[in-house]
């Protein structure tokens, strides 16, 4: 239970610091940490618009979208506290919880019927083909390295005895970059751009409005720590006393937050055809760290 209770109070205020530490950097005093959840209360009490041609699938996806993040969320460690779900290869149940939140996004977007929808959702698809194998390559790399087939033991990495912390900075640096592209942020997309040509998650919700669009942007914060929380359980020993572990998640998560802010202020959008190349570096460098861990474990 403590697991989901930190992943729940790190979903209130990572996107909050992201918009914070944007605002800091680029001299504005900007919105407070809580701005982007009074939005959210804001769209949930609107009511619901759909398109003339849409179907029954734009109004069950943004529900069946917040049901699988939440249910992937369930099954997430963090520092050593376990989750509310767990069990031998609880892994592919989360990866593709997380796929099929994706996938509905994508088929809401095309019953829309809009073009542009369209265009951001086979942008969408192509990304997540790109990148779900980095996911399933470091999960099958942590196995070998850890001898264990559970979420829940799985990232213990510093409990090892032959953990060595650059394996550790290394899968947050992919699990980082998987975080980025999952939710759309720079340098694949920019979550403030207008241009409908350029936009791939913003242009996927258009005509999603109200209740709908709140509970698909709740998602979208519960992503971001789902992902924080699979990092700080790399970076932070399980075997430290409960006081030690909670402060060093917060750090770390912290810390997560202003990386991306940084990253959206410092850095800007990759141009379309520079994005597939982008993912299949992250997903390659999750391949080299395979391809170690099997040696190092002398698999060969």
């Amino acid at each position: 239970m403590t697991a989901l209770i930190l992943i729940l109070i790190t979903s209130f205020f990572t996107a909050g610091l992201i918009v914070r530490t944007k605002s800091i950097v680029s001299g504005r005093k900007g919105p407070g940490v809580f701005q982007p959840w009074k939005n959210v209360l804001v769209l949930l009490r609107k009511g619901l618009i759909y398109s003339e041609i849409s179907g029954i699938i734009s109004r069950i996806a943004p529900v069946i979208v917040f049901a699988s993040v939440a249910i992937s969320s369930l099954m997430i460690p963090v520092a050593g506290f376990k989750p509310l779900l767990s069990f031998n290869g609880d892994f592919i149940l989360f990866a593709y919880l997380v796929a099929l939140a994706r996938f509905m996004m994508i088929i809401a977007s095309f019953d829309s019927g809009s073009s542009f929808e369209g265009m951001g959702a086979s942008r969408e698809a192509l990304y997540g083909m790109l990148i779900e194998p980095a996911l399933f390559v470091i999960i099958a790399g942590l196995v070998i390295f850890t001898g264990q087939f559970s979420l829940s033991t799985l990232f213990d990495l510093p409990g090892e005895a032959n953990y060595n912390l650059v394996y550790g900075l290394i899968i947050s640096y992919i699990i980082g970059n998987i975080t980025l592209i999952e939710n759309s942020r720079v340098p694949v997309d920019d979550p403030k751009t207008h241009l409908e040509l350029t936009m791939i998650h913003e242009v996927m919700v258009l005509d999603t409005s109200g209740f709908n669009l709140g509970i698909i942007q709740i998602a979208s914060f519960f992503k971001f720590a789902i992902f924080g929380s699979l990092i700080a359980s790399t970076l932070i020993p399980w075997n430290l006393p409960v006081h030690w572990r909670i402060i060093l998640f917060a750090a770390v998560q912290i810390l997560f937050a202003v990386i991306i802010g940084l990253i959206e202020s410092f850095r800007t959008r990759f141009k379309m055809n520079r994005n597939q190349q982008y993912i299949l570096t992250v997903t390659l460098i999750s391949v080299l760290l395979f391809v170690v861990i099997l040696f190092t474990k002398n698999i060969f």
